[in-house]
């Protein structure tokens, strides 16, 4: 497996150089980016400049055509504890705005930082949750596609617990993920599910030995992003805007629209020839 490390100005690296974020490490792992939050002597603990060196590498990944899915894990025994208390909700207590202008964002996010909106406009994502994940250590990773998490994991939402209430519209995916019962006891409680509750409960879509997480996200992010590049941007964009859509004729007509732009695409005359000759699929170049 070829590793690269990419820097905050896209430089790449090879070798073992340390990527020159601040409070996150990108490294490419053949075709995946493998994005790791980096703060492990405090969780991994959530900042505003953290959200925006997350999208800064999730956007230059978007554009990259070599990297097909992005993973996202923590460094150390947490993946993240919610925002950092001290820089974020202390700072905000005092009068200041602990980023670039978040009374303004959406969430506690930077202004002009939509992150479900990227995450959802987004190569597939994937989550890999190592350790404890509270807060906005939850609700950033609900809008991803897939959620792994190690078998020592922990999941609270917990804003009720500090006075606050959830965000990056978490109201509405912990429903689809969890059901309205579920959802509101997690909110409303502020307990922490361990692994096997939260998937039991639809929050995870996959538990995982913790020697054999990242691994695992690695090879399923490899796997989807294998996959025709245009028709994974569609089907992403299909789920989003159906997934509450109770308008049946609207969700087939848009399912319409996107299949009728599928059959002159040359990824499906591709995936048909390689079906009919028996060997892998070819596909163009990722835009």
């Amino acid at each position: 497996m070829t590793t690269v490390r990419i820097t905050s100005g896209g430089t790449r690296e090879t070798g073992d150089d340390v990527a020159d974020y601040d409070t996150i490490v990108a490294e490419q792992r053949d075709e995946v980016l493998l994005l790791t939050l980096n703060r492990p002597e405090r969780l991994n603990a959530w900042t505003p400049p953290m959200a925006e060196e997350l999208a800064a590498a999730i956007e230059g990944a978007n554009t990259d055509p070599s990297i097909g899915a992005i993973v996202l894990t923590g460094a150390g025994r947490g993946f993240c504890a919610g925002a950092d208390m001290e820089d974020t909700f202390s700072v905000r207590i005092e009068g200041d705005d602990p980023g670039d202008n978040t009374a303004e964002g959406q969430g506690g996010m930077p202004a002009g930082l939509d992150w479900v909106a990227l995450c959802r406009r987004s190569k597939p994502l994937i989550a890999a949750i190592n350790g404890a994940a509270v807060g906005i250590g939850v609700t950033m990773v609900l809008p991803f596609d897939v959620i792994l998490a190690s078998r020592s994991a922990r999941l609270g939402m917990g804003f009720i617990k500090v006075g606050l209430v959830p965000e990056l519209a978490s109201t509405r995916f912990l429903v689809l993920r969890m059901g309205f019962g579920r959802a509101s006891e997690m909110a409303l409680s502020g307990r922490l599910l361990g692994a096997e509750e939260a998937a039991r409960g639809g929050l995870v879509d996959r538990i995982c030995e913790p020697d054999l997480l990242v691994s695992e996200a690695l090879e399923l992010a490899s796997s989807i992003g294998a996959n025709a590049a245009p028709q994974l941007r569609m089907i992403k964009e299909l789920l989003t805007l159906n997934a509450t859509e109770s308008d049946l004729h609207l969700v087939q007509r848009r399912e319409s629209e996107a299949l009728r732009e599928c059959w002159s695409s040359p990824e499906h005359a591709e995936a048909v020839r390689a079906f009919i000759e028996k060997r892998p699929p070819v596909f163009p170049p990722r835009p």
